[in-house]
């Protein structure tokens, strides 16, 4: 417009209004870079606004002095030249703002870089890079004021960092691009009025103006520019909120809905039933593909799939805990896309890292992974599809996710802390149940003897009777028959012996014994316990080895009490061997149960019981001895309250001490000391 106008006025017209944009342009781009780093030097911003009010001034109220005379350069276009009148107040401007400003805005951007990872750092070197191609296309407009043969040559550079922009807005969400373009079109069209109106009055309206004001008519339109620029900033804040309202409208209203669920699944108390819940709210609200969720498993050390929503694709049902993409979430601690990964293997060819964790993600069809974590504890994550729109996840859908996930992970533990108590309720009935049977056993094998002296008396007498009775006269079917007899007979009574034997050494195991402490020997409580045990599990199936010398001193303790112990370290280890066998299905592997012992400083005797099981996984180490926790996972599995009674009577009965220790799927040792009897 310069170039085809025909008057010096005129011509200072679009020069003046293309200044408008050189001074705006470095504040704008500050503002921007401000927020993108967080900066908080809120004084600086302060500062720079007052300049950029004192150079529109100068701009549109003194620009004789602002820009000096003008000179036709090129054979093209009018151009103001600096060498021919050194104007100070330009080459303030020129510095403080093309240089200054700008290349303080470009040291905190590339110390953004520096400091960020993932997506941020991504978008930032996209941002470097368009910025470096519309500011040196910018400044090549300077050099003509101040060097007379330079040509703006890098004009045309200016169109090019908007098509870098774009693409990152697109790939990378370095802003949401409808969002932004509404953003820049009310601030254009609320800052054209703001600047525009007076700068119409000041061109229309100057001689009306003068015959009324006289020298001073510009007081008129600076004093209407100052109040447009106080109520500016409101209305473009009033229309931005409007119009963000409408483009926004269906992401606002997912993004509440997920608001209020996370709120409200604290209250579910059913584990099933809340996973369900969040994928069907997630896949529904937002209108996605597909959602599935995984939680960790402490047993197999597996991040296990537990619900899913729409899933048309085979899937993943676990992902290792030792996984580069779980690594990756308990590092980052944010949500991860699948299209960054995707980028950073194309830039980053030599980090196999980045590989494996797009392999697994594709292997969970995943286009994001949201992390619920618990305190540092990643719990599970959250398997989002693509959005059924085609749209991009913004930040803003990341941040909601991210929350949501937070109440998940409270949800879920409370949840799960619901349905260990109910378990737990269940096994203390049972135990209850143990108890009450155990109450029974005075009474219940009072009368469980009294059948078997009654059989006992009747195969006796049965078996007299036979014996007495003369056969030398009976053919030899019926001889054949009394002695089958004669032997039925006779094994009636070695099994009402034997079951005499079970029922007296049951109510022995069953009774707490004399509370005080007595000298014990060590071989005598382990026959008495095997005695017991074999009843209970297959003694034939396994060794057990007793490596200690006979001489042991005595120890000092109650013998029913200890036989409960030894009988519950064995049952264990029994259990353990099962597992073992059956998980890992080893040739030629046999359970083995060593008992060792040896005196210890003359006032305790060390006693190790050792196995070869399945052993006790790294996680489970410290709840070993919590009442009602157990490791059992056959059909025998146990009431959790073993070990917990076991420390009991050691610490607290016998004044001893009782450690373990255990590697998983190589065994477990238990080492324990009672006192030596004097």
């Amino acid at each position: 417009m310069a170039t085809i106008s025909s008057t010096q006025d005129q011509i200072y017209l679009w020069w003046q209004i293309g200044y408008l944009g050189a001074v705006l342009s470095p504040i704008c781009y500050f503002r921007f870079i401000y927020a993108f780093v967080n900066l908080k030097k809120r004084w600086l911003l302060y500062l720079i606004y007052i300049l950029g009010i004192i150079y529109v001034i100068a701009i549109l109220f003194f620009r004789d002095k602002f820009f000096g005379n003008l000179v036709f350069r090129y054979d093209q276009f009018w151009w103001f030249y600096w060498p021919k009148n050194k104007s100070i107040l330009y080459l303030l401007f020129y510095i403080s703002f093309w240089w200054i400003l700008v290349g303080y805005s470009f040291f905190l951007t590339i110390r953004s870089y520096r400091e960020s990872v993932g997506l941020q750092r991504i978008q930032t070197k996209y941002f470097i890079l368009g910025s470096i191609f519309g500011w040196v296309g910018a400044e090549g407009l300077f050099l003509p004021k101040f060097i007379w043969n330079a040509y703006p040559y890098t004009n045309f550079l200016i169109a090019i960092y908007p098509v870098i922009f774009v693409y990152a807005m697109l790939r990378y969400r370095l802003m949401d691009i409808k969002v932004a373009i509404t953003r820049t079109g009310i601030f254009v069209f609320v800052y054209s009025l703001v600047l525009g109106i007076p700068f119409i009055m000041a061109y229309g309206l100057r001689d009306w103006l003068k015959g009324i004001l006289g020298v001073n008519w510009w007081i008129a339109p600076l004093g209407l520019m100052v109040a447009l620029a106080t109520v500016g900033p409101f209305v473009y804040i009033f229309l931005e909120k409007r119009a963000e309202t409408v483009l926004l409208r269906e992401q606002r209203r997912y993004q509440e809905t997920l608001k209020q669920a996370a709120v409200g699944m604290t209250r579910i108390r059913d584990l099933k039933k809340l996973l369900d819940l969040v994928v069907h709210i997630v896949t529904k609200a937002v209108r996605i593909s597909h959602s599935s969720l995984y939680l960790y498993d402490e047993k197999s050390e597996n991040y296990l799939l537990h619900a899913s929503r729409n899933l048309k694709n085979p899937q993943a049902t676990s992902i290792s805990k030792k996984s580069s993409l779980i690594a990756w979430l308990e590092d980052q601690k944010e949500p991860l896309v699948y299209e960054e990964i995707k980028q950073r293997v194309q830039d980053y060819h030599s980090e196999l890292v980045f590989k494996e964790i797009e392999d697994q993600m594709r292997l969970l069809n995943a286009s994001v992974l949201v992390p619920s974590f618990l305190e540092d504890s990643l719990m599970g994550f959250l398997v989002l599809g693509d959005k059924r729109s085609g749209q991009i996840y913004t930040t803003d859908d990341l941040n909601i996710f991210s929350v949501l996930a937070s109440q998940a992970a409270l949800a879920i533990e409370n949840a799960q802390f619901i349905l260990e108590a109910k378990e737990m309720q269940e096994q203390i009935a049972q135990a209850e149940k143990m108890v009450t049977i155990g109450t029974m056993a005075d009474g219940l094998s009072h009368q469980i003897n009294n059948r078997f002296n009654a059989l006992s008396l009747i195969a006796g007498d049965t078996l007299d009777t036979v014996n007495l009775t003369d056969t030398s006269q009976c053919s030899p079917k019926v001889k054949e028959m009394v002695e089958q007899i004669k032997h039925a007979l006779q094994r009636i009574e070695a099994n009402v012996i034997q079951g005499g034997e079970v029922v007296r050494g049951l109510l022995k195991y069953s009774r707490p014994g004399d509370t005080g402490l007595e000298p014990l020997d060590l071989n005598t409580i382990l026959n008495n316990t095997l005695e017991m045990v074999q009843y209970k599990i297959k003694l034939s199936e396994i060794d057990i080895i007793r490596d200690f010398p006979q001489d042991l001193p005595k120890i000092k303790g109650n013998m029913a009490q200890l036989e409960e112990v030894f009988f519950n370290f064995i049952d264990n280890a029994y259990d353990a061997i099962v597992e073992r066998r059956s998980l890992l299905k080893e040739n030629g592997y046999r359970g083995r149960i060593t008992i060792l012992a040896k005196p210890k400083r003359d006032q305790a005797l060390e006693i190790e019981i050792e196995d070869n099981g399945i052993g006790i996984k790294n996680n489970d180490n410290t709840k070993v001895f919590t009442p009602f926790f157990t490791t059992k996972t056959s059909s025998r599995k146990g009431t959790g309250l073993g070990l917990y009674v076991i420390r009991k009577i050691i610490t607290d009965t016998h004044k001893g001490k009782i450690e373990f220790e255990s590697d998983y799927k190589v065994g477990t040792r238990f080492i324990m000391e009672l006192p030596i009897a004097k």
